[in-house]
């Protein structure tokens, strides 16, 4: 089934961010993928997303949909057709819609795994607190805004890590064939404003080996709209034209 290109709202987008050690990134990445390196070290984080207005592109604002979702992200690079290209990989994706849990893999990409959130927000304040229903997967991070983005070890100020997520806007996620599918993000009110971590905890980066996961920074997008474009799915392990999609020359 071709997915549709999907419009929606980012009402509140909260980045977390770690310093990943490129050996442990790369053991969690399907062939074909490699963890794309910041000052040597591998990004990964948890992306905190509620979205609203979500709809088909063609469908009124009226029937769109409202949730709580979160993904567990690896910044990585990929061989394309025409040189070197940049996402992110979703090993986990979780929702408190069931609609979400049923669509994820018919409609867009990425199985969702079912899950209940906690969110308290102020103007200077945000938690968003989750826990998957299986029980393996549980988060709960806590920030505050601030006008700086400061204590980061992979970007130097916020300009440098907002364009660093902007060119990271194609999103892979595996299915259970073991093929990569894609949706790429699309926005012309791209903008992300700078937090303190106060407090962050994470079962899926505390199950890695001890030391070489390290918090970093966190971001926040709110209110903007965007749409999502499916992407070419790949096929770890094919010849490169057939993985990207792409006629063989």
């Amino acid at each position: 089934m071709r997915q549709p290109r999907l419009s929606s709202v980012i009402e509140r987008r909260l980045l977390v961010n770690y310093r990943l050690a490129p050996e442990v990134a790369a053991r969690l990445l399907p062939d074909g993928l490699r963890p794309q390196l910041v000052r040597g070290h591998a990004v990964a984080g948890i992306c905190l997303l509620r979205l609203g207005d979500v709809r088909p592109s063609w469908a009124p604002k009226a029937v769109g949909l409202r949730s709580e979702n979160a993904a567990h992200r690896i910044a990585v690079e990929w061989d394309g057709p025409r040189g070197v290209e940049t996402g992110v990989y979703i090993p986990r994706r979780d929702t408190a819609s069931l609609l979400n849990t049923w669509a994820g893999g018919r409609l867009f990409p990425g199985e969702h795994g079912r899950a209940d959130f906690e969110v308290r927000e102020t103007s200077g304040e945000l938690r968003i607190a989750y826990a998957t229903r299986s029980g393996d997967t549980r988060v709960d991070v806590t920030v505050e805004m601030t006008p700086e983005l400061r204590g980061s070890e992979l970007f130097d100020n916020l300009r440098q890590a907002s364009l660093f997520f902007e060119r990271g806007a194609k999103g892979y996620s595996p299915t259970a064939a073991g093929a990569l599918e894609g949706m790429e993000l699309h926005t012309r009110a791209w903008r992300l404003d700078a937090c303190r971590i106060v407090s962050a905890q994470s079962s899926f980066f505390e199950s890695l080996p001890q030391g070489s996961a390290t918090l970093d920074c966190a971001l926040v997008m709110r209110d903007v709209p965007v749409n999502w474009r499916p992407l070419p799915t790949m096929h770890p392990g094919l010849p490169l034209a057939r993985r990207a999609g792409a006629k063989p020359r």
